[in-house]
C-alpha cells in the first residue's frame, strides 16, 4: 500500500490515536490494577504481595465502618441534590420564560456558576474559619444575644453534615442551572405554541413538553453528580480532622478508603477493595438511571397530549 493511499483511508486513526492511548494507560488501566490489588496483601512497605482472595473485602463488611461511610455518602449526596436540581430546574424555567422578561440573566449565571470555579480547598478553610468556635458566627450569635456561649458547631452532628450539604450543593447548582437551561433552550417554540393553541397550561406543557424532552440532559446531571456524590472527599476532610468527625457523621467512601491506606502502613489492597465497591455501586446506579429514564422508543406508541386534543376537536 502506498503512503498517499494509507495518508487516505488511515489518517483519521492518527487523530484519536493520543486519546485512545491516553484513556488505556490513565483510564482503564487504574481500573484493572484497581481490582488486581483488590485481591492482594500489597503495601508500600514490603516488597512482596501475596493473593488473598476475598479476604480484603471480608474485612470491610466484618464491621460497620464501611456501612456507615456508604450511608452517609448516600445522605450527604442525596440531601444536596434534590435541591440542586429542584433549585435549577426552578431558575432554568424562570431564566427561559419569555413572559418573566428577567433582566440580566446572563449575569445571574454567572454569579450562580462562581462558586464552581472556587477551590474547594479554600472553600473548606472559610467555612471552618466561620463556624471555629471563636469564629465570626459564634461571635455574632453570642455578642446578639442568640446564643447564650459560644458553640462548638464542628462537634454537631448536624451541623456538620449540614454543612457539608450546603457546600456541596452551593458549588455545584451553578453548573446544573447552566445545563438545564442549556437543553429548555434547545426545545422547538413550535411545541409549546401548538400546546398552548391545544388549550394546555403551563404544569402541563412542563410535564409533557419540557421534563420527556430533557431526559438526555437530566441522565448527564443524575449520572455525572452521582459519580462526584460518591467521590466526595475534599470537603468532608478538610472541613474537620480529616476523619470525618464527629462521630464519622460526614466520613464518605473515599476518606474511608484513604484511612485503609493511610492508618496500616500504606496497605494498597485494602485500600483498593474500598475503590472496587464504589465502582461496582456506582456502575449499577448508573446503568440504573440510564434504564429509568431511557426513551422508550420501543415501547407502544402513545400520541402526546395536545395530539390527542387536536383530535378531538
Amino acid at each position: 500500500m502506498s503512503l498517499s493511499k494509507f495518508k487516505r483511508n488511515y489518517y483519521g486513526y492518527l487523530f484519536i490515536a493520543p486519546f485512545v492511548i491516553g484513556f488505556l494507560i490513565f483510564g482503564l488501566y487504574p481500573v484493572y490494577n484497581t481490582l488486581a490489588l483488590s485481591f492482594t496483601d500489597t503495601t508500600l512497605m514490603t516488597k512482596n504481595a501475596n493473593f488473598v482472595g476475598l479476604k480484603n473485602f471480608e474485612r470491610l463488611f466484618a464491621d460497620n465502618v464501611f456501612i456507615n461511610a456508604v450511608k452517609n455518602t448516600w445522605i450527604i449526596w442525596i440531601l444536596n441534590f434534590i435541591p440542586q436540581v429542584g433549585i435549577a430546574m426552578l431558575l432554568s424555567i424562570w431564566f427561559t420564560n419569555t413572559r418573566l422578561k428577567i433582566k440580566g440573566v446572563g449575569v445571574w449565571r454567572a454569579l450562580f456558576f462562581l462558586p464552581n470555579l472556587l477551590v474547594p480547598a479554600s472553600v473548606a478553610a472559610l467555612f471552618f474559619a466561620f463556624f471555629s468556635f471563636y469564629g465570626p458566627v459564634n461571635q455574632f450569635m453570642v455578642r446578639f444575644g442568640l446564643l447564650p456561649e459560644a458553640m462548638h458547631y464542628l462537634q454537631s452532628v448536624p451541623v456538620t453534615r449540614g454543612l457539608v450539604v450546603f457546600i456541596q450543593w452551593w458549588m455545584w447548582f451553578g453548573q446544573t442551572v447552566i445545563i438545564v437551561m442549556a437543553g429548555m433552550t434547545s426545545i422547538p417554540v413550535t411545541l409549546y405554541e401548538a400546546a398552548m393553541v391545544d388549550g394546555a397550561t403551563s404544569s402541563q406543557m412542563f410535564r409533557r413538553i419540557t421534563l420527556p424532552l430533557l431526559k438526555p440532559i437530566l441522565i448527564y446531571v443524575f449520572v455525572t453528580s452521582l459519580v462526584g456524590g460518591m467521590q466526595m472527599f475534599d470537603i468532608p476532610f478538610l472541613l474537620t480532622d480529616g476523619r470525618g468527625s464527629p462521630n464519622a457523621s460526614i466520613q464518605t467512601n473515599n476518606i474511608l478508603m484513604y484511612m485503609k491506606f493511610a492508618s496500616s502502613k500504606g496497605h494498597i489492597g485494602a485500600a483498593s477493595s474500598v475503590g472496587v465497591l464504589i465502582f461496582i455501586m456506582t456502575s449499577i446506579c448508573a446503568l440504573g438511571i440510564f434504564y429509568f429514564l431511557r426513551d422508550r422508543d420501543n415501547d407502544e406508541p402513545k400520541r402526546s397530549w395536545f395530539s390527542k386534543k387536536s383530535t378531538e376537536r
